[in-house]
């Protein structure tokens, strides 16, 4: 197939790589460096633009892991030298979190498995009769976990100060007399806009409730203080915070996780295990359970994700957090000045252009079936974001204005003719497939300045001329059909 030349891919070059004059340039990165093929015929430097899905490992990080590495061992329980190393490794690594949330004293830091992970251990330790409070504007982890408990789902404000309200009428109706739980993000994973947090635990605090914070996408991009936002719990991920997967943070106060049975049952949640001798139960065992953060850690824990956590925290907080947030708002800007120049480009929002943000943008394009435009950037310019409904589907059905029967899927929808997706004469897709989801491109500490500006190129260029390309629906994927 004849392609034209890839004039946005094409403007990729070393001297982009550092920020203006006024702005350090991003964190060494793994991957910075990673080509990929394009369809149109050679290769680009990798445009990781995800971060809200998973940010890159901080070279840093990895350094540090693999320098720990040869030292690795079994914590807790060895008598041997590297036993006792890793040991006092993963206990640093527990202080290190606990300083960079800025945790009060008698908090616990446990570790997870991910912010999912951390929820859904807090969702097991609520009490029996809690009623949880929680916007439908929640990521899938902060809104499913609480099974077990009275859940009260509160509508999306269209301002920060609605958020309070909304809250606290629902907590003023509530019965005053059993435990109160309030889960609420950060940061938006769908728009980025950044939450009033401080003010919303004030108002569960004054109604006599709790609140947890999902800082996924708030840790990562500014600082978080338990003691200053007075939340009483705050879970991230690992994955998020330019460490490797597979690590996550629940910390917060200790009484609710001390008087509940363990979210795991085995060695190392356990103090002592006796059978029993005579008597009703005669030949079953006792447990004594510890009542410090190894009551939720049972098994062997995943040493080297703690010591990245730790690692990433560390380095998050000598880079600076005043230089990383500057930073990134010169980012936020160049890629919203960049969109605003494009009619078609409609950027999703719940509090309106000016609310602080982080660096994540959900946008749709009129003509164009999400998942078709992010594969094209991915196919033509190397750049990779995401498409669909970013597990918070009540909101992005909410600012699309889509039912809750329309199609959710991440995929492109099903072709009208063999191998080809429907297309209008600017190469995007018919009405009837628009705004099913959305496109959502983010970025953080390790983005160059060029990976955002070709970004922006590439998304004039697809507005203004369509995809080169053809491309089908495969596996519920839209990818380039290469037949």
């Amino acid at each position: 197939m004849s392609a034209r030349p890839n004039t946005a891919a094409d403007t990729a070059s070393a001297s982009a790589e550092t920020a203006d004059a006024c702005c350090p340039g991003p964190l060494p990165v793994l991957g910075r460096d990673v080509t990929v093929p394009l369809v149109t015929g050679g290769e680009v430097t990798y445009a990781a633009l995800d971060y809200a899905a998973s940010t890159p490992a901080l070279q840093r990080v990895w350094d540090d892991v693999a320098a720990y590495a040869p030292y690795y061992g079994s914590v807790h329980r060895g008598a041997g030298y590297l036993s006792q190393l890793s040991t006092d490794l993963f206990e640093q690594s527990r202080a290190t979190v606990a300083a960079f949330l800025d945790c009060r004293d008698g908090d616990q830091v446990v570790f997870t498995r991910s912010t999912t992970d951390s929820l859904n251990l807090l969702a097991r330790v609520v009490p029996a009769d809690c009623q949880v409070f929680v916007f439908e504007t929640e990521h899938h982890a902060s809104l499913l976990p609480w099974r077990d408990a009275r859940v009260t789902y509160l509508d999306a404000p269209s301002t920060p100060a609605q958020a309070v309200e909304t809250l606290e009428r629902a907590l003023a109706d509530r019965d005053p007399h059993g435990p109160a739980l309030v889960c609420v993000t950060g940061a938006s994973n769908v728009t980025g806009e950044l939450w009033p947090v401080r003010e919303l635990a004030a108002a569960a605090h004054a109604h006599g409730a709790r609140i947890v914070l999902d800082a996924a996408q708030l840790a990562p991009h500014h600082p978080v203080s338990v003691k200053d936002l007075d939340v009483d719990w705050v879970a991230f991920s690992g994955h998020k915070l330019y460490a490797p997967f597979g690590s996550g943070v629940l910390a917060g106060r200790a009484d609710w996780l001390q008087a509940a049975e363990p979210y795991l049952a085995g060695g190392g949640a356990s103090r002592t295990v006796t059978r029993r001798v005579g008597g009703e139960g005669a030949g079953g065992v006792d447990v004594e359970w510890h009542t410090t953060a190894a009551r939720h850690e049972a098994g062997s824990p995943n040493v080297i994700g703690v010591y990245s956590i730790a690692s990433a925290c560390k380095a998050l907080t000598e880079a600076g957090f005043d230089t990383l947030v500057a930073r990134e708002r010169h980012l936020i800007d160049t890629v919203r000045a960049g969109l605003a120049e494009v009619p078609e480009v409609r950027v999703l929002s719940l509090f309106g252009d000016d609310a602080p943000r982080v660096g994540v943008i959900s946008f749709v394009v009129e003509g164009w079936n999400s998942s078709h435009f992010a594969a094209a950037l991915s196919a033509e310019y190397g750049i990779g974001v995401r498409d669909g409904l970013f597990c918070a589907h009540p909101l992005v059905r909410t600012l699309l204005g889509s039912g809750p029967q329309d199609p959710g899927e991440c995929g492109a929808p099903e072709p009208a003719a063999p191998g080809e997706l429907p297309r209008t004469s600017s190469g995007g897709a018919p009405a009837s497939l628009r705004s099913l989801n959305a496109i959502r491109v983010s970025f953080g500490a390790g983005t160059p300045d060029e990976h955002v500006e070709r970004f922006v190129g590439a998304v004039k260029e697809l507005v203004r001329d369509g995809a080169q390309w053809k491309y089908r629906t495969e596996d519920g994927r839209c990818v380039p059909d290469r037949g």
